[in-house]
């Protein structure tokens, strides 16, 4: 059967493509797709606990079996609509490749029952670690990461009980001072719409499958990603481990 893989941030570089069909036999598992590429690419082999794994756009487990046609991601630690979000509630979810615009973002959220509106504005700063920015690149795997960020939206406005939430990053190449992600919480109260604020970005960097590549005078290199959640984390075993005997 043909399956589909796709690699992303530095990934991309470790096997020299961003995309291929490999042939698997009927009932493998994903854990043969890791089995391939660590044979292929010691580098990756040595990746591997710190990955995580999509079937179809969904974070699975290494041990799900696979089907004719399907697609897996294999993902590094990421870098981490319309007036109304594609969740259906008050907000918007976005992936954009244009400037973003703060305050018509904000100005759309914004109601006259609320008592707060809180914004993160992620920045491209000048310097990393000492070395002088020159621009950053972002790159998403978009379908996915559309999912992931408007579950987020869901839940934060949930388990904080806000009213609204808006997400939205930008990919491409972004200059010194451009906002990369914003988030924006509209509520009654101040103190859940910064509690919301703060766990969906702190979320979105260990979750959602966006990378950048930091460029400066004298190269460019992929950023180090958050390591991503233990229960999304390469689960179901590593490419050090044969598969058990059929």
């Amino acid at each position: 059967m043909k399956i589909g893989v796709l690699f992303f941030g530095v990934l991309k570089e470790v096997i020299g493509r961003s995309s291929e069909t490999v042939d698997l036999p009927e009932g493998a598992r994903v854990r043969e797709v890791l089995f391939h590429y660590a044979r292929e690419a010691p580098r990756f082999k040595a990746m591997v606990p710190s990955l995580a794994i999509s079937v179809n756009q969904e974070y699975s487990g290494a041990d799900r079996a696979l089907c004719d046609g399907d697609e897996v991601g294999l993902l590094p630690p990421v870098s981490g609509g319309s007036a109304e979000g594609r969740s259906g509630l008050p907000g918007e979810v976005k992936i954009v490749h244009e400037r973003i615009d703060t305050e018509a973002v904000v100005g759309r959220l914004k109601q006259p029952s609320d008592g707060a509106a809180v914004i993160f504005d992620g920045v491209v700063r000048d310097n990393t670690r000492g070395r002088r920015t020159l621009y950053l690149d972002y790159e998403a795997y978009e379908a996915m990461a559309l999912k992931q960020m408007d579950a987020l939206a869901v839940e934060g406005r949930t388990r904080f009980a806000v009213r609204g939430v808006s997400i939205v990053h930008r990919l491409g190449r972004l200059e010194i001072g451009e906002t990369s992600v914003l988030i924006v919480v509209a509520a009654a109260h101040r103190g859940a719409a910064f509690e919301a604020c703060r766990w969906i970005i702190d979320t979105l960097k260990k979750t959602v499958p966006i990378w950048k590549k930091e460029y400066f005078e004298d190269g460019a290199i992929w950023a180090d990603g958050e390591a991503f959640p233990e229960e999304i984390r390469s689960p179901g075993g590593t490419a050090g481990e044969q598969p058990a005997s059929k």
